[in-house]
C-alpha cells in the first residue's frame, strides 16, 4: 500500500468534520499553493481585445481551447470589428468555424452578440454581468470569464468541468452544478484570486490532476487534499512519472507547435 493512503485516509476524515473557517483556511492554502505551482497562468485563448475573447469563449463551449485557436484566426481577419460580424452572412461564418463542435448554434451567438455589442454598446463590450448575459450565447461561465480576464474584475468564480472535478476532489464544493458550487467557492476564496484560481485549476488538470490518472506523487496539492493518492480517484504510483498530453496544453506553453 502507498505510503501516501493512510494519510489520505485521515485527512478526508478530518475534512469530514471541517467547519466553515478551517474550510476557508485550506482553501487561502490551496490558492497559496497553486500560485507557487503556475505563476503564469493565464488564458489559454488566443485573443486581442474583450470582444475577441467574449466571441472565443463563445466558441469554446464544448471544445477544446485549441480547436478554437485554429479558427479565430481567420474569423476575425474576415470580420475583425463587433459590427462587421455582426452583419455577416451566417453560412460565411459557419464556413469558418465549421470545425468546431456546435458551430450552427455558435455561428448564430458570436453574429447575434456581435451585432448587439455593436449596436447596443457602440462596439465596446459592457462592463457587467447583466448585460453580457443579455447576449446571445453568453451565460455565466462565458460572463465572468471575460470580466475577470479582459478587464480584471471580480465578478465571480468560472467553473468549467477541469473546476467541477478537481474542486470536489479537493472537497471545497461537493456540488456538481456550475453555478452551485461557483456560489460556495466565492464564499471560500478572496475575490481578488477568482479569476487567476479558475486558471490555475485548468493547468493543474492538465499537468497533474489528470481526470482518472491523477499524479498525486508530485502534486503540490496533495497535503491539502482529501483525495490525494486514492485509487478510486485512479491514483496509481506509475502515475507519477508520466507526463501526460494534456501538458501541452498548458496555457503559458507555446501553443501545440
Amino acid at each position: 500500500m502507498h505510503g501516501g493512503v493512510s494519510k489520505a485516509s485521515h485527512r478526508s476524515q478530518r475534512v469530514a468534520r471541517e467547519g466553515i473557517a478551517a474550510k476557508r483556511d485550506r482553501a487561502v492554502a490551496i490558492v497559496a499553493a497553486l500560485q507557487a505551482a503556475y505563476p503564469h497562468s493565464t488564458c489559454a485563448l488566443d485573443y486581442d481585445g474583450p470582444w475577441q475573447l467574449l466571441v472565443a469563449t463563445v466558441l469554446s463551449a464544448q471544445t477544446t481551447d485549441r480547436k478554437v485557436n485554429e479558427v479565430t484566426p481567420d474569423l476575425f481577419a474576415r470580420w475583425p470589428r463587433p459590427a462587421a460580424l455582426g452583419a455577416a452572412d451566417l453560412d460565411e461564418v459557419g464556413k469558418v468555424i465549421g470545425s468546431i463542435g456546435l458551430w450552427r448554434q455558435k455561428a448564430r451567438s458570436i453574429v447575434g452578440l456581435s451585432r448587439a455589442v455593436g449596436d447596443s454598446y457602440g462596439g465596446e463590450v459592457p462592463r457587467g454581468v447583466a448585460q453580457l448575459l443579455a447576449l446571445p450565447g453568453v451565460g455565466r461561465k462565458t460572463a465572468t470569464a471575460v470580466l475577470g480576464t479582459a478587464f480584471g474584475l471580480a465578478a465571480g468564480v468560472t467553473v468549467d468541468t477541469h473546476m467541477l472535478r478537481i474542486n470536489r476532489l479537493l472537497r471545497l464544493s461537493r456540488q456538481r452544478h456550475a453555478d452551485k458550487m461557483a456560489e460556495e467557492l466565492e464564499r471560500l476564496i478572496a475575490p481578488a484570486a477568482w479569476s487567476s484560481y479558475t486558471h490555475r485549476i485548468i493547468d493543474h488538470g492538465r499537468l497533474v490532476c489528470v481526470a482518472r490518472r491523477p499524479r498525486c506523487g508530485v502534486c503540490p496539492l496533495a497535503a491539502l487534499c482529501p483525495s490525494a493518492f486514492d485509487a478510486k480517484a485512479g491514483y496509481h504510483p506509475a502515475n507519477d512519472s508520466r507526463e501526460p498530453a494534456s501538458a501541452q496544453r498548458l496555457s503559458w506553453r507555446s501553443r501545440w507547435r
